[in-house]
């Protein structure tokens, strides 16, 4: 039988054959993400309106500083002068922790690996950089580190835990405190749970409860750990971006009640 000879194809001249919007999700990704990132930062900055009794901001938490209107561990460190920004905010000693978390999660490495550097900015999009070299030379060697940044967070979750237990204590008229529900408080709440959803669907805290397991029959504890966190992981992006959204509304509520922008609301 003659063996029937096909025709080389021709080469496409197009970057790409999508015709759909495939743009819209990385722009969305880095308006947002970059908003949050300039509004962060410029809170940081302000080192002031972090504190209205009894709200913490998150950025600010643990306010570690002595010149803190609230200082967590009842004593502060030293100031840290810097030439041009002056006495350093407290938010920028603790800001390091869930940054490098966020920094270095898998999902958000996703998000802004497209949408910032465009490597690729989409499916079946070509990437901007013709060479590509992964995740195997510095400074992205080093996002190897996530796993051990989970370890950071979970502190910080156990740290704003604390921080919204404290929002149910109100200064009282006659001096001390008394108990009591704000929608401060409630915010505060939502701002924990998020970020819990978000540390805790983790893939790093997937793999510590149970993902490095070979003979899950052996371990019983730990698969009902590892299938209870692997439904949560599933959720993982949704909490990524509900958690990002709560803390900046969390500071943002705080710094305009301390402000007298606006006025907390007590509910009980």
């Amino acid at each position: 039988m003659a063996r029937v000879m096909t025709p080389p194809r021709p080469p496409i001249a197009a970057a790409h054959l999508r015709n759909d919007a495939w743009w819209a999700l990385p722009v969305t990704v880095v308006i947002v993400l970059g908003s949050f990132i300039v509004y962060s930062t410029w809170a940081a900055l302000q080192n002031a309106h972090y504190f209205a009794p009894p709200y913490l901001s998150p950025f600010y938490s643990p306010c570690l500083s002595s010149r803190c209107l609230h200082m967590t561990f009842g004593y502060g460190l030293p100031d840290v002068q810097l030439p041009i920004i002056g006495v350093l905010s407290p938010a920028f000693l603790i800001l390091w922790g869930p940054g490098l978390f966020r920094l270095t999660c898998y999902y958000y490495r996703k998000a802004y690996y497209r949408s910032f550097w465009l490597a690729p900015p989409a499916c079946a999009v070509r990437d901007v950089k013709r060479r590509y070299t992964g995740e195997t030379r510095v400074p992205l060697l080093l996002q190897n580190f996530h796993r051990y940044t989970w370890y950071v967070a979970v502190i910080f979750i156990v740290l704003l835990t604390w921080d919204a237990i404290l929002a149910l204590r109100f200064p009282a008229p006659g001096g001390g405190t008394q108990l009591g529900i704000g929608v401060g408080t409630l915010v505060m709440w939502a701002n924990v749970i998020l970020l819990a959803g978000y540390t805790f669907s983790c893939h790093s805290c997937r793999h510590v409860c149970g993902g490095h397991v070979d003979v899950f029959s052996r371990a019983r504890t730990r698969y009902r750990a590892w299938h209870v966190l692997s439904r949560l992981n599933e959720r993982h992006p949704v909490f990524a971006w509900l958690s990002l959204f709560s803390v900046g509304v969390t500071d943002l509520y705080i710094r305009l009640v301390s402000m007298g922008v606006i006025r907390d609301l007590r509910i009980l």
